[in-house]
C-alpha cells in the first residue's frame, strides 16, 4: 500500500479556513432568520419573518463555504480566487446595504470578518501558498 501524499499547509491558511468558517456560521444564523427560527433584531425591536427566497439563498452561501473551507484545506489554488471574488462581493452588498435602512449593528460582524479575509488574502505569504503571483 502506497502511503498518501501529505499536503503541507501554512499557518495562513487555517487563519482563511477559520475566518470562512465564522462567515458560515453568520450565514447560518441569516438563514435561520430567513426561516422565522430567530428573530431580526432592530435596535430594542425584535420581530421574526419567513422568506423562502432568502432562506435558500443564505443556505447556497453556507454550503458555499463549507464548499471553499474543504477546498481551502486542499491547497487547491481555484479555492484562493473564488474566496477572493465572494469576499469582495459580500463587501460590496454590505457596502451598499449601510446606505440603506441596515444599521451598522446588522453587518458590522459581517463587514469586518469579510474585509479581513480580503486583506489576509492578499498577503504575499498567502498567495505565495497558493501558487498566486
Amino acid at each position: 500500500m502506497s502511503a498518501s501524499p501529505t499536503v503541507k499547509r501554512p499557518f495562513g491558511v487555517y487563519v482563511l479556513v477559520v475566518l470562512s468558517g465564522i462567515v458560515a456560521l453568520l450565514c447560518i444564523g441569516h438563514t435561520l432568520q430567513a426561516l422565522g427560527i430567530l428573530p431580526y433584531f432592530l435596535g430594542s425591536f425584535s420581530f421574526r419573518a419567513f422568506s423562502f427566497f432568502d432562506a435558500l439563498m443564505w443556505a447556497l452561501m453556507v454550503w458555499i463555504y463549507l464548499w471553499l473551507i474543504s477546498m481551502l484545506l486542499k491547497m487547491d489554488p481555484q479555492a484562493w480566487l473564488f474566496l477572493a471574488v465572494i469576499s469582495i462581493v459580500n463587501l460590496t452588498i454590505d457596502f451598499v446595504m449601510m446606505f440603506g435602512a441596515t444599521s451598522w449593528s446588522d453587518i458590522g460582524i459581517d463587514f469586518i470578518v469579510n474585509a479581513l479575509i480580503l486583506i489576509y488574502i492578499m498577503l504575499p505569504g498567502t498567495r505565495k501558498a497558493f501558487g498566486q503571483k
